[in-house]
């Protein structure tokens, strides 16, 4: 990178800091969320939604929980008008939701911007959002313009707002942003919103939003914070007034530009859903949202079926959420390391054994359920660089087979050769066929099980029948109980092994149940050969898992 010496730091520091907000370690409450979805995320899309998709998008922002929901810039384009006349005609704003519409600071528009309004059911409920550009930047070569004529622009606007309301009978909300604010120097910022606030004069049941957007993200969210903490203690008819946040995220910190702006006095958040907006996008409202709420404050938002928010979001928008955005990608809670995947099972287990007050599970921030995802499909991820503990938890949740903590190494090195292979994930089924391949009631080849009779007198008897290298062949033995009395009887026809252990459960499958044993042996070369048996009567699994062991070890050594 050589070309350094042509950027300069186009921020200012305000002329005070008092940085009061470092004193601060969590956000206590959650703030007035704005959505602008339907203004700056479709201005930035490829292909703007059409009315119908406008439509299917604002409902579900109001089925999330949004009071306050930018619907678009009416003056702008016969669809933007036509969207907020669709709104308004056919009743689709609920009574408690405040709908807002942008307009910059030119006569022609603003006045169309108040027309677009008529017959609005609930003027309460609407905010008239002006703007102009106020920055050293678009003052010197877009503009061309001193400060004064910058600030007379923005009151020339604000009393317009005035005089059409007047003129229309209605008492809308309003909001002024100075564009481009953090290129803005901050007492010159502070000096045209205060004459903007001087003219619409805010009261309790009238309150102004002062929006102060980061149009351009030029500094460390530090620097932000500074500039708002200044500005919420400098702004006139503070107690009327609600400090609004609007960052873009150029640098890659609209999130953090948000939470310090919030711990330095900010009430309000104007965003997008995934962050999705011009350039690199406007702040991610899901996440912000729900960083607060895995600290413990309720965000007042509603993301419990995130699936269903993102297949939305995406059918409307065309736009695809990344699979590692927090808290909602598809992969954000996968764990496909062997080490996170063990510790995320022994963190359940802990949960499942103890009463838990707060939730801790390694390597999960937040409950993935509590967002509408599910840890048999969403948390336990296999591929080759998985681990035991994942493949084990894997087989235990989602078909209920518990693997002795012996077996399940054995079982992870065969499933993850495979995936290696392969060079792919697998699925849950996959993972299950292999595993039933392997191991489950391998009684065929090459030592084939063909019947068996017990006898108890008064120690048990077996009369044993198998096939083995195509010959069938009958043998008897007694053991101190059924399994070893089977043993026994292989043992009589040379096949050689010791060091039998078993266990056994029950497997749920459905509305049946059945017997499962896992059977190991000790070969003759040293290594434990395992198998698993499973079959109605609890005695036939206990044999079939003998005969699987058995068989795995013979394949593998032919």
């Amino acid at each position: 990178m050589k070309e350094t010496s042509k950027y300069t730091r186009q921020f200012f520091m305000p002329p005070e800091v008092k940085g009061d907000w470092m004193k601060k370690t969590y956000i206590d409450k959650a703030p007035v969320w704005c959505s602008v979805d339907l203004r700056d995320g479709n201005q930035s899309l490829m292909i703007p939604m059409d009315l119908d998709e406008k439509v299917e998008f604002f409902k579900l922002l109001v089925k999330i929980g949004f009071k306050e929901i930018e619907v678009g810039f009416p003056a702008a384009s016969e669809t933007e008008y036509q969207f907020l006349r669709t709104l308004i005609d056919n009743d689709l704003i609920p009574d408690d939701v405040t709908i807002q519409v942008l307009t910059q600071s030119r006569e022609h528009i603003i006045k169309k911007t108040f027309e677009s309004l008529k017959g609005i059911k609930n003027e309460n409920h609407v905010i008239v959002h002006l703007y102009n550009s106020t920055s050293v930047a678009q003052r010197e070569q877009v503009f061309h313009k001193s400060k004064e004529e910058i600030k007379q622009i923005a009151v020339d606007g604000a009393v317009l707002f005035d005089s059409l309301a007047k003129e229309y009978g209605v008492k809308y909300r309003y909001e002024y942003s100075p564009e481009s604010f953090t290129g803005t120097e901050p007492e010159y910022a502070l000096e045209v919103c205060n004459a903007v606030l001087d003219v619409w004069q805010p009261t309790a049941d009238r309150k102004t939003v002062i929006n102060l957007p980061v149009t351009v993200e030029n500094s460390m969210p530090h620097v932000y914070a500074n500039q708002i903490e200044y500005m919420s203690n400098h702004l006139k008819y503070r107690e009327n007034v609600v400090v609004s946040l609007h960052p873009h995220n150029d640098r890659g910190c609209a999130v953090a530009d948000c939470e310090l702006g919030l711990l330095a006095g900010a009430d309000r958040i104007e965003g997008t859903l995934f962050g999705n907006g011009e350039r690199t996008g406007n702040a991610d409202i899901v996440t912000i949202a729900m960083n607060m709420y895995s600290q413990g404050v309720e965000p007042n938002l509603d993301f419990t079926d995130m699936p269903s928010i993102t297949q939305t979001y995406e059918k409307v928008t065309r736009m695809s959420v990344y699979e590692r955005s927090p808290y909602s990608g598809s992969l954000v809670f996968a764990a496909f390391s062997g080490s996170h995947q063990d510790a995320i099972a022994k963190g359940m287990k802990y949960r499942e054994d103890n009463d838990c007050e707060f939730w801790t599970v390694p390597y999960l921030p937040i409950d993935p359920k509590d967002v509408g995802r599910e840890y048999k499909t969403d948390v336990i991820r296999i591929n080759s660089q998985s681990g035991k503990g994942g493949i084990g938890y894997l087989l235990d949740k989602q078909f209920g087979y518990k693997l002795p903590m012996k077996m399940r190494e054995n079982v992870g090195y065969c499933v993850k050769d495979v995936s290696d292979k392969m060079h792919k994930e697998l699925q849950p089924q996959e993972v299950f066929d292999i595993f039933e391949q392997n191991y489950v009631n391998i009684i065929d080849s090459p030592v084939k099980f063909v019947d068996y009779h017990f006898v108890r007198n008064p120690d048990v008897t077996v009369d044993l029948t198998i096939e083995l290298n195509g010959e069938t062949k009958n043998c008897k033995a007694g053991g101190n109980g059924r399994l070893d009395a089977v043993s026994n009887a292989l043992h009589t026809l040379g096949i050689a092994y010791s060091n039998l252990e078993y266990t056994e459960h029950a497997l749920n499958v459905g509305s049946t149940s059945k017997a499962v044993t896992y059977v190991s042996i000790t070969m003759p070369d040293g290594s434990v050969s395992w198998g698993v048996g499973v079959d109605d009567d609890i005695i036939v699994s206990s044999i079939y898992a003998l005969f699987s062991a058995v068989n795995r070890y013979e394949k593998n050594h032919q």
